[in-house]
């Protein structure tokens, strides 16, 4: 799920830590599934997630600010930086369903 602020692009995420490969998979139960390589513990999946997240964005790690869910594996996430147009563009047909 994605909702726009005055300040930022908000991201309802799922994060499935210790995975393969990082990668954004899709929906999930309304919110958008992304798997981390990293574990998680003290923080590694949160600090992974900001890395994976700014690559993918290009967008710089600062920009990224987990709001909710600091241990939880349902986070919401603030993007600035970033327009709505160039999240559409980056995510592409996954947003069709979420």
């Amino acid at each position: 799920m994605i909702e726009v602020t005055k300040e930022a692009i908000r991201l309802h995420i799922f994060i499935q830590p210790k995975a393969s490969k990082n990668e954004i998979i899709g929906p999930h139960s309304g919110l958008l599934k992304i798997k981390i390589t990293a574990p998680p513990v003290d923080g590694k999946a949160n600090e992974g997630l900001i890395e994976y997240l700014s690559d993918y964005f290009d967008i710089p790690k600062r920009n990224i600010i987990i709001i909710r869910g600091e241990t939880s594996r349902k986070k919401t996430l603030e993007l600035r930086g970033i327009s709505l147009e160039q999240v559409h563009i980056k995510l592409g047909t996954l947003l069709t369903s979420i």
